[in-house]
């Protein structure tokens, strides 16, 4: 039996046009394979049809129509640009040059027309190129007896783990691109593939878990987001954030929507747990402006091994900052930081070795005094090699 892409490689303009072919007693779907046969009646939604009106009854139903099917076949057999089908969609649709230009937020009514101008052009050119090429049959006899490059559905080249996408760029897009909030209208659907991505997945959010959707309920829900449906439809399969019947029969959400929806989920909690995370360290910025200062030396020791790592501050107040830097990953002492993550935070102590006294002394350098004072702990406790986190003497800290 022949595949559904045989039958369109093998079918005359008209038989396309039309959706079907005859065989015999049998009518056959070009789009899909299809086969209804004279003489048998078939019931649909308590009305009863002949073969050739059920047929398109049955296009209808699987595939809208056959100007849908075809524009969604991939640009290698169309040789229609992502623009160009837009166009060709929206132009199906009876919509005016202001109206396709709004639609799909390119250039100028002017732009559209001209738009129009290059399809018709290549219109003229197809019907000369078939005419040659309905010549030359009768002279090539080396000419392969069938088409032989596989019919397929649009997809799109850009792979969706290609996207880099921050909380932040997705909060941005859907600002952008739904100013009534995520369950209005899209504004427009002429952006770049990242911010298309985005987007989709939102829409996705739509559609219900383990539900069977006709293409029929899939448009009109689709409908509700933008007039542009068909094009929105094809991306939605193509990110394999929709899946399908091979005939279009039935659609669902797609097991990648699942996992796009955990994600966004997780990067939601990842960002409020930053934000907590940078609440907290304002909170202890704004309580240390309140206490009075003292400079010290300070260390962190590691309980389990004893090495330490020794610095100072004019602001004691401030070392369980050091805490924090290494509960984040973000310690400047690598050593110290590879440690903390192997043994664990209840390891180490965080402790003041020397409290620099108060001198009031209008000569007196604070900053200088305190670094002889950490150079006097660094020649006494020595913290390099095993006994520390430093590199070397002649460097205090990393």
């Amino acid at each position: 039996m022949k595949s559904s892409e045989s039958w369109l490689q093998t079918a005359s303009l008209e038989e396309i046009k039309r959706g079907y072919m005859e065989e015999g007693p049998a009518y056959i779907c070009v789009c899909c394979g299809y086969r209804t046969e004279s003489g048998i009646i078939y019931p649909e939604d308590g009305v009863l049809y002949e073969a050739a009106r059920y047929m398109r009854v049955h296009i209808e139903k699987a595939h809208g129509s056959v100007f849908e099917y075809l524009l969604e076949l991939d640009k290698s057999v169309t040789g229609l640009s992502d623009v160009q089908r837009g166009l060709l969609s929206q132009f199906y649709e009876g919509k005016k040059d202001t109206e396709v230009q709004k639609a799909l937020g390119i250039g100028s009514a002017s732009t559209i027309r001209n738009h129009r101008f290059v399809l018709k052009e290549k219109e003229r050119q197809a019907k000369i190129f078939l005419a040659l090429m309905e010549l030359l049959k009768s002279k090539d006899t080396q000419a392969p007896a069938e088409w032989v490059s596989p019919v397929t559905r649009h997809e799109h080249t850009i792979h969706p783990n290609s996207f880099d996408i921050t909380e932040q760029d997705r909060e941005k897009v859907l600002n952008k691109y739904f100013p009534e909030g995520t369950g209005g209208r899209l504004t427009t659907f002429h952006m770049q593939q990242k911010h298309k991505y985005i987007v989709l997945i939102e829409i996705a959010k739509r559609f219900e878990t383990e539900r069977k959707y006709s293409e029929k309920q899939v448009n009109e829900l689709l409908k509700e987001v933008h007039d542009d449906y068909v094009e929105i439809r094809r991306y939605l399969v193509d990110y394999g954030l929709l899946e399908r019947e091979p005939d279009g029969s039935q659609y669902w959400l797609g097991s990648h929507a699942d996992q796009q929806s955990a994600e966004v989920g997780k990067q939601e909690r990842k960002a409020k747990g930053e934000q907590e995370k940078m609440d907290r360290r304002k909170e202890l910025q704004e309580q240390a402006k309140e206490v009075k200062t003292e400079a010290g030396v300070y260390q962190i020791r590691n309980e389990r091994n004893g090495k330490v790592y020794i610095d100072s501050t004019l602001n004691l107040k401030t070392i369980n900052g050091q805490r924090f830097m290494l509960q984040m990953g973000s310690h400047l002492n690598r050593r110290l930081q590879a440690e903390w993550n192997e043994y664990g935070e209840n390891a180490f102590v965080i402790e003041v070795l020397e409290t620099l006294k108060q001198d009031d002394n209008p000569y007196y350098d604070s900053k200088d005094a305190l670094a002889k004072c950490l150079n006097r702990w660094f020649e006494q406790l020595e913290p390099y090699g095993d006994q520390g986190y430093h590199g070397d003497k002649k460097q205090s800290a990393e």
